[in-house]
């Protein structure tokens, strides 16, 4: 009974830690926008994940000394190391440089909405998952509301805006980079700790962002930078940084890649909001309609269709169905 008790716990704490996620995720497009508006956006990306990384590498110190954390393996470094090139360094060089040519509000859109679906349609192409009418309806969609959502990039004459239409693009790179990043952070859980596999994979994907960002730095005027830029700068560190990375780790351990990106869809809630309140930044009507169709895309993609069912039907199945999504990566890393 106890065993039964845990194992209804696990997914309710997953989504929890996936929820907490994407609020500090949605946050961070406009928080990320403050500080790209003071300094370049590779010194903004190393400032940022430096502090995390940094964060993380203490926290992992007090709860080794505490015996709270496993014995230590290169080869788990290494695999982690890697998965943070790809998920820290790689998509957060699309993620600030996006910013700093698009409004954060279209990233807020582009990124957790384009990511679960280029995320299931990666799983349905390696055969890790199960190819629906329902999936391919929804991958359809999703390529047809981003192509909308393209279309409506204008400026204030109601032509396209070259700028924005590129930053746009890079913000697709970034969900792009972010799908692969979900997938392959699977098999680094196996057997890893969450904070160790997080510091290990923050620590490296920070390092490449210094050292990217290092030829910028004498342009950065540091004595004229706000309190306010700095304090976004903690923010950054702390919450959509070392809190959040931990968090997603914790999460995927219990659902599959492409469940986990189901979460994402509650970014643009926060994102949109904190970028319309703070930034004042909005969209064109065909961009609406562009996020709207991308959304019913992605959510028909990832859940086959289970939103539009009635409650109750297969409720007792749903968990087993997802059962074998999880232990795939596991069993592909095995081989």
């Amino acid at each position: 009974m106890a065993e039964t008790t845990e194992q209804r716990r696990d997914p309710v704490d997953a989504y929890f830690y996936l929820l907490a996620t994407m609020a500090f995720f949605g946050s961070a497009f406009t928080s990320s926008k403050v500080v790209v508006g003071h300094v370049p956006h590779q010194v903004a990306a190393a400032l940022r994940f430096g502090g995390g990384a940094l964060i993380l590498v203490l926290i992992l110190a007090v709860a080794a000394r505490g015996g709270r954390i496993g014995s230590f393996s290169w080869r788990d470094a290494v695999r982690a190391g890697l998965v943070g090139l790809l998920g820290v360094f790689a998509y957060n060089v699309f993620f600030f440089w996006g910013l700093s040519l698009a409004p954060s509000i279209d990233g807020s859109i582009i990124v957790p909405v384009l990511s679960p679906v280029l995320t299931t349609g990666a799983l349905l192409v390696m055969g890790r998952e199960t190819a629906s009418t329902a999936r391919v309806v929804g991958l359809v969609l999703g390529v047809a509301g981003a192509v909308v959502f393209f279309l409506g990039i204008g400026d204030g004459g109601g032509g396209v805006s070259g700028k924005r239409l590129l930053g746009d693009a890079v913000y697709l790179l970034g969900a792009a980079a972010w799908a692969a990043y979900s997938i392959t952070s699977k098999r680094v859980l196996a057997g890893m700790e969450p904070l160790r596999a997080t510091t290990y994979g923050t620590v490296a994907g920070a390092l490449g962002l210094v050292v990217l960002a290092v030829p910028s730095v004498p342009d950065v005027d540091w004595g004229g930078l706000s309190g306010g830029v700095w304090a976004n700068v903690v923010y950054l560190a702390i919450g959509p940084t070392a809190i959040a990375y931990l968090c997603f780790y914790r999460g995927l351990r219990s659902v599959s890649p492409s469940t986990a990106t189901v979460v994402m869809f509650a970014v643009p809630v926060f994102g949109v909001t904190s970028s319309g309140i703070f930034l004042d930044e909005s969209f064109t009507a065909v961009q609406v309609v562009g996020g709207v169709i991308m959304l019913a895309g992605a959510l028909l993609a990832v859940t086959q269709g289970r939103f539009l069912r009635r409650p109750g039907g297969r409720t007792a199945a749903a968990p087993a169905a997802a059962a074998p999504a999880v232990a795939a990566p596991r069993d592909a890393g095995a081989s």
